[in-house]
């Protein structure tokens, strides 16, 4: 069982039927991380040139052929950050960052073995959000990031990779807050289900004996003559 496994009960999360209000019971507050506005940017970027770091294996035979490159987290670490509030949007401000990027590019060497090293993509962000204004609990900018590139080229004279990536960068300013809520009060929490393979499904299904009146139904039809 789980939450979304058919578990009939209305304290777990799930659509609501009927009114929304009945069952709230209690204002609970929360520790929670409030986002007070967060914008989405995408694109390709090319020509990035990926410096290899801590290859495993350590020291591979050159030259090497780009098998992918990936981002190895969706958090992105950000620098550079600079807040200018725009004087005719109340509230808004240019936002301008660095964001770095740790990626994960995996490769063969001349021997054929495989491969991989770590790198790091960056991107410069210069976006408008919404900053709430100065208190004492300080908002602060987080990044969601995810890059990808199907393709490379190696580079001879100093051991890169230049590629085309797919770049996605979700720039959030967010504060930690105590929130109050409604509430329905505390899930319950359904019992687990085990994972099984069910290699023997079917094969239980069958009957002990097989079925039929044996040789008779084959006389029958004369295949005994």
């Amino acid at each position: 069982m789980s939450f979304f496994s058919n578990f009939q009960t209305d304290k777990c999360p799930g659509p609501i039927n009927g009114n929304p209000v009945s069952g709230l019971n209690e204002k609970v507050c929360l520790q929670a991380q409030r986002v007070f506005d967060a914008c989405i940017k995408q694109g390709q970027s090319d020509g990035i040139v990926l410096n290899l770091t801590d290859p495993v294996p350590a020291a591979p035979t050159y030259p090497l052929t780009f098998i992918s490159a990936r981002s190895m987290t969706s958090a992105g670490t950000v620098t550079a950050f600079q807040v200018d509030r725009l004087p005719d949007r109340a509230g808004c401000a240019r936002v301008q960052a660095t964001v770095d990027i740790p990626v994960e590019v995996v490769y063969t060497d001349a021997n054929g073995t495989e491969g991989k090293a770590g790198a790091t993509v960056t991107v410069n962000e210069d976006v408008i959000l919404f900053v709430p204004q100065p208190s004492i609990m300080p908002y602060e900018v987080q990044c969601v990031v995810s890059a990808v590139a199907p393709e490379g080229t190696f580079n001879a004279e100093n051991n890169t990779f230049t590629v085309n990536m797919c770049i996605t960068v979700i720039l959030k300013i967010v504060i930690n807050v105590d929130l109050l809520v409604p509430s329905y009060g505390y899930c319950v929490i359904p019992p687990a289900q085990e994972y099984t393979q069910e290699v023997c499904a079917g094969f239980f299904e069958l009957p002990l004996y097989p079925q039929g009146s044996g040789g008779d139904g084959c006389c029958k039809n004369g295949c005994c003559k």
